[in-house]
């Protein structure tokens, strides 16, 4: 039987995995500096330029992760700012490698080596921007922002578990059905974050609906599919649909939960006008 689609949830993050791309641009000539010293024999210039390219790599690469980290950022509805700021990291290190290879390697002046590193660093703030700083931690109420981001991210990952189990059921009907339990479940999530206040009473549908799904993706996958009987395959199925059809009223209910409190911030605004 054919493997289903596998997994892939709605909202996925959509940052640019190739910002930075630029960066590597830099490591090109060093590259090709490195060669020719290598066949000139040139051992000063080969370990001076092979250092000079391992600092533009480490600077390509801290700044890449600087820009996957704000990428998430962008695409959490509820989050904590990043707590290392790589994309500065990368920023300063990208003057001191400038520096190094204009007055190290290259043997320019002092003066000279120093203004290129400050206008390498100022250009790379310029074009790609600094860390986000400020924490995504609204409409909390009297919630914790730790509880909300613990509860979440738990969440995730037992989703994300779910997911790789998945990679290994070859039944089309459970993988299709599990793929629509998972998109539900993420839209779930992405509700929660967007108002946290109902964050106590969904935490436990989460867990227990989400957690009880990855124990069984877990012992399915520990079987050979093969010994699998078809009864069992069936209350699976069954199984499943039950699933579904919890996600989909515990979404009406967060739904109608923020109609109602909708409904109770007009009531209160139209008194507060009559008076």
């Amino acid at each position: 039987m054919a493997k289903a689609k596998r997994y892939t949830p709605k909202e996925s993050p959509t940052f640019n995995y190739t910002k930075g791309t630029l960066l590597y641009i830099f490591l090109i000539p060093l590259f090709l500096s490195i060669v020719l010293a290598l066949f000139q024999t040139n051992i000063q210039a080969f370990i001076l330029n092979g250092i000079s390219f391992f600092l533009f790599l480490a600077v390509a690469r801290v700044a890449k992760r600087g820009f996957e980290q704000e990428g998430k950022y962008h695409h959490a509805t509820f989050t904590k700012a990043p707590k290392i700021p790589y994309k500065m990291i990368a920023g300063y290190l990208l003057g001191g490698a400038t520096f190094f290879t204009a007055f190290v390697t290259g043997g320019e002046p002092f003066v000279k080596s120093a203004f290129l590193a400050v206008i390498a660093t100022v250009g790379y703030y310029l074009f790609y921007g600094f860390d986000p700083k400020k924490d995504k931690l609204e409409n909390l109420g009297d919630i914790s922002a730790e509880f909300v981001l613990e509860t979440i991210a738990e969440a995730q990952g037992k989703l994300s578990a779910i997911e790789e189990h998945m990679q290994n059921i070859k039944d089309t009907l459970l993988h299709e059905k599990l793929t629509v339990a998972l998109q539900k479940a993420e839209h779930i999530l992405q509700t929660i974050q967007e108002d946290p206040k109902d964050i106590r009473v969904a935490r436990k549908f989460l867990i227990v609906y989400i957690d009880g799904i990855a124990k069984v993706t877990d012992a399915y996958t520990d079987m050979d599919e093969k010994e699998i009987d078809t009864h069992t395959k069936e209350r699976l199925h069954t199984l499943m649909d039950d699933v579904d059809e919890k996600f989909d009223k515990e979404l009406a209910r967060l739904k109608n939960n923020n109609q109602f409190d909708l409904d109770v911030h007009i009531d209160t605004l139209k008194e507060q006008i009559k008076n």
